[in-house]
């Protein structure tokens, strides 16, 4: 499917913040874990906005795995995703290149609980993630300052996902530079 075919199919909806999605981590990080051992899916994180509760998001349960980074690895990784029905993409958009795996889509726009999975190695710029998802779980005012953020420009590009995720990027690039420097701290408090 092109871009717009799945913006149409799937538009961009904020849902107000739900206890069920940490759950929804729990298990299929279990799942996850189960299928690929702990060989293949080093560790497993919960990121993005259903991350941190209270915050309104879109409804897609964001995953950081880390892997390691050989061929055979990736090989063996895409056929055992498969038996639990997740797609793979290989993301290029992003420098350095990494796998994704995003699950819950149906061709005819039905949606299942979606999962996105992005694995990389631990030194790729991906796991900067979760010091943006850090600073939002101890800062309350920022998370919603970014949850009004996120209403707005998913009213604004709510059939194009692309353009809604590059829209928040300054947001985003801003406040984990701010989160990097708080947390480099020996003393930085981090949960």
């Amino acid at each position: 499917m092109t871009k717009e075919e799945i913006g149409l199919l799937f538009p961009i909806e904020i849902l107000p913040s739900d206890e069920k999605w940490l759950e929804l981590f729990e298990n299929e990080k279990i799942l996850l874990a189960e299928t690929l051992s702990n060989k293949v899916a080093l560790r497993i994180e919960h990121f993005g906005s259903t991350a941190i509760p209270g915050l309104a998001a879109k409804p897609t349960i964001d995953i950081l795995m880390e892997i390691d980074s050989t061929e055979k690895q990736k090989a063996f990784m895409i056929e055992k995703m498969k038996t639990i029905r997740y797609d793979f993409i290989w993301r290029t958009d992003t420098p350095p290149p990494y796998m994704m795996f995003a699950k819950g889509y149906r061709a005819d726009g039905k949606k299942e609980q979606t999962y996105h999975i992005h694995a990389a190695p631990k030194d790729h710029p991906l796991w900067d993630r979760l010091y943006f998802r850090d600073y939002l779980k101890q800062n309350h005012e920022v998370a919603k300052e970014y949850e009004q953020l996120k209403i707005k420009l998913a009213t604004k590009h709510k059939y194009d996902r692309e353009d809604y995720t590059n829209a928040k990027t300054e947001f985003v690039t801003r406040i984990t530079e701010l989160a990097k420097n708080l947390y480099s701290n020996p003393d930085d408090g981090r949960n």
